[in-house]
């Protein structure tokens, strides 16, 4: 399956993952309507977040890092708990699909 983007089918690879990260808003609201997901300012606060670490370090982090850098960035929330509701198909991977961007390394993470 590709998503219809300006007009063009984008190349996706396994689980629907871009082949290349596009950080281009518009493209998230493409992706949330496929994962059947309403996007709230909460999962844009997601979104925004994995798009400054793929820059920042290549990639996105696993879920457990995920987890903890947000408890210690952003106190007073349950975030594993908040990502699974906002998320609720494997957090760390349907983000990072609407996120626009290429498929997180395997379950280590880095």
């Amino acid at each position: 399956m590709g998503y219809i983007y300006n007009g063009q089918e984008l190349e996706t690879g396994e689980e629907d993952f871009l082949l290349e990260p596009i950080f281009d808003d518009d493209i998230v609201p493409v992706i949330a309507a496929a994962e059947n997901i309403n996007l709230t300012d909460d999962h844009w606060f997601v979104v925004r977040y994995l798009r400054d670490k793929f820059r920042e370090d290549g990639q996105t982090p696993n879920f457990r890092n995920m987890v903890k850098e947000l408890e210690e960035n952003y106190p007073g929330t349950d975030w594993k708990q908040k990502l699974y509701a906002l998320f609720p198909n494997q957090p760390a991977r349907q983000a990072v699909r609407v996120a626009g961007l290429t498929k997180p390394f395997g379950k280590g993470g880095y």
